[in-house]
């Protein structure tokens, strides 16, 4: 028995120290590579052939200097209004995330882009503990190994804009018919909004809830300033 325990933390701390490297060597590669495809963007496809439907999937991965700096602001100030200044965690929207979800039937996380940019492309959307601590070390990672405006442009290439719409450029075409170089701050505002819930929202032909979202969301666009990296 005594032998066995020992051979199988023997091994436990072998496969902890790949997964380390893997991971490592994962998120470097990902600083200069797009993202292909992500663990999300898998599951979507298959939930749907599952259950014997089409799977719309439209992604086409740009560079951050061919979306509009218009998108960015928006994503941030409506999910992260730190996201410049944090190391990956906003402590406090955390904690007053927990507070009024104490009260709340609908959970709301308090996620930060580098936080949901972790999730999207290494690891899978359910909640859990054991991938809440997944999140919280590829979170790390990414805020060692890439920049702000990185972690930005992975975001805006890997999240789901839409039914089967993943990243800025397939949004701005599907929603608005025009690359996302050209979006303009309205429309930019208008994605942005449907991103708590972008398989049941519409960024065009809005419900009233989403109307109020963007006109909040340009309001603190023109609060915020010029978007920056230094």
């Amino acid at each position: 028995m005594k032998h066995f325990f020992k051979k199988f933390f023997k091994w436990i701390f072998k496969a902890a120290i790949a997964f380390m490297a893997l991971s490592v060597f994962s998120v470097i590669v990902f600083r200069w590579v797009p993202v292909p495809f992500t663990p999300l963007m898998l599951i979507r496809n298959v939930e749907q052939w599952s259950k014997g439907e089409k799977a719309p999937f439209e992604h086409d991965w740009v560079s951050i200097d061919k979306i509009s700096p218009y998108l960015g602001k928006a994503v941030i100030v409506s999910e992260d209004q730190k996201f410049i200044e944090h190391f990956g965690f906003d402590i406090e929207a955390m904690e007053k995330a927990y507070e009024k979800n104490k009260t709340r039937k609908r959970i709301k996380g308090g996620s930060t882009i580098s936080q949901q940019t972790a999730k999207n492309v290494f690891l899978w959307p359910q909640r859990s503990y054991i991938r809440k601590g997944f999140e919280v070390y590829f979170t790390f990672l990414i805020e060692v190994f890439w920049s702000k405006e990185r972690i930005l442009e992975v975001y805006l290439n890997s999240i789901e804009m839409g039914k089967g719409i993943y990243g800025a450029e397939a949004a701005a075409q599907h929603w608005f018919r025009k690359p996302a170089a050209k979006l303009s701050s309205y429309e930019a505002a208008s994605i942005a909004a449907i991103l708590p819930n972008p398989r049941k929202y519409r960024a065009t032909n809005s419900s009233g809830y989403i109307e109020r979202r963007k006109n909040w969301i340009l309001r603190q666009m023109n609060y915020y300033g010029p978007l920056t990296f230094d």
